[in-house]
């Protein structure tokens, strides 16, 4: 029997653990030589592939993987970059459907000051999410679209909904020059609300959670809570709702919901506990402000009401969002 059965399950938080090389091949042939290492030193590649190659004619090492598919984590796990292992531990698991994030992919876009380049490397990682997800109709690719550049985030939306992909991550973090409400960048939203794929908020997509000196206690930095990606500890813990919360309000409060009212989005590893608080003060803010503010007097609706309607939220299962 599957690891969740008796109804229907939709996993919103799946990620591959890429290969230090994983782009490489899906870049054009340009810009390949000046791609940087996705997470260098993390994993063995070619060693890799030939353990997958022998798992796959070796039938007790395959079930020695699956028995520890609720244990394995990071590359180690069952389908952790091999879509073909995937499938099988969708089919242990259960699951309908599944999301699925890049991991390590976000590291190199994110600090290239050569847009070209950091376009480019985005373009690679969107193409290789579409084909690690392309052969299993239950997997389904979330692209990465950085709002550095408005014309070529439009661009790159446009195309990560040609490849296939069934949502767009943007980052939460503040753009360099426009608010992610600016009609700049209506070529995002607006592809997006016509295909009616979502676009998607996630942890680490807003910078560092926590200034490092914060670490800097005169003690040792305790390991991080998961053993995956994101390197989380309390402390990043009890501040990550912030890049969430700021940018999924300046969407509201500018309106944007109105200008593309089947637009959706959804926040994934972050919580929602916030959410109950952040309802309560986005009316606060509609009421106290609106005299003096036209955008928020033009507003249709409650500004609670357009969370309501447009946006969806993972909370963590220890989480109260009752109140």
């Amino acid at each position: 029997m599957p690891y969740a059965s008796g109804r229907v399950y939709y996993d919103a938080d799946s990620h591959v653990m890429e290969p230090s090389d994983w782009i490489a091949e899906f870049a054009d042939p340009h810009l390949r030589p000046r791609l940087k290492p996705l997470i260098p030193g993390r994993f063995d590649t070619a060693a890799a592939r030939r353990a997958a190659q022998k798992r796959g004619s070796d039938p007790d090492l395959m079930a020695k993987l699956e028995d520890g598919l609720m244990a394995n984590k990071g590359y180690e796990a069952l389908g952790a970059w091999d879509p073909a292992e995937r499938s099988r531990a969708l089919d242990l698991l259960g699951f309908e459907r599944q999301l699925v994030f890049t991991t390590a992919g976000l590291f190199p876009v994110l600090v290239d000051d050569d847009l070209d380049l950091y376009y480019g490397a985005v373009r690679a990682l969107n193409r290789a999410m579409a084909a690690f997800c392309g052969e299993d109709p239950r997997l389904m690719a979330v692209a990465y679209v950085p709002l550095v550049d408005p014309q070529r985030a439009a661009q790159e939306t446009v195309y990560a909904l040609e490849l296939g992909c069934a949502a767009v991550m943007v980052p939460t973090g503040a753009p360099p020059e426009y608010s992610p409400t600016h009609p700049a960048y209506d070529g995002v939203w607006g592809p997006l609300a016509e295909a009616g794929a979502p676009f998607t908020v996630h942890i680490g997509g807003g910078g560092v959670l926590l200034p490092p000196a914060f670490r800097n206690n005169g003690r040792p930095v305790p390991p991080d809570f998961t053993g995956g990606g994101e390197n989380i500890r309390s402390k990043d813990f009890v501040g990550q709702h912030r890049y969430p919360e700021m940018f999924l309000s300046m969407l509201v409060l500018d309106g944007l919901f109105d200008r593309f009212p089947t637009l959706k989005g959804a926040s994934i590893e972050q919580g929602a506990e916030w959410l109950v608080t952040l309802l309560r003060r986005l009316d606060q803010a509609q009421d106290a402000f609106a005299r003096n503010e036209p955008d928020l007097e033009a507003l249709k609706l409650r500004a609670s009401d357009y969370v309501r309607r447009h946006l969806r939220f993972a909370p963590f299962p220890f989480e109260d969002v009752a109140g």
